[in-house]
């Protein structure tokens, strides 16, 4: 099974952004902040809280990818069989609301007020 890789934000909005990728199917963005998921998220993401995710495995991003994001991506990689690529955004959402916070096909539900940048 592939061990979990960062992936770049400009990676992800590629991906996003093509529109012959369907989310869910092609791919499956798993956000796994916790109280902190207010103030904004990638459209199409499921949100399953770190405290609870070995509950709920999906795939990978976290606010800040330190902690959360990775120890959930090794998490996953480990308890699920497969063949599947698992990959942390290396920015975190805290770089995501910076770059696209005025692009609604990347973020959604945004409130500055969430975010110390």
């Amino acid at each position: 099974m592939p061990k979990p890789s960062y992936i770049q934000a400009e990676e992800l909005r590629d991906i996003i952004k093509n529109k012959t990728k369907i989310p869910g199917k092609d791919y499956l963005i798993v956000d796994v902040r916790d109280d902190d998921y207010q103030g904004g998220n990638i459209p199409n993401c499921i949100n399953r809280p770190s405290d609870n995710f070995e509950n709920s495995l999906g795939a990978l991003i976290s606010e800040y990818s330190q902690v959360r994001g990775p120890s959930c991506a090794m998490t996953y990689a480990n308890k699920v069989n497969t063949d599947q690529e698992v990959h942390i955004l290396k920015s975190g959402m805290e770089g995501w609301t910076k770059i696209y916070k005025d692009d609604s096909e990347l973020l959604e539900n945004y409130e500055e007020e969430g975010w110390n940048y």
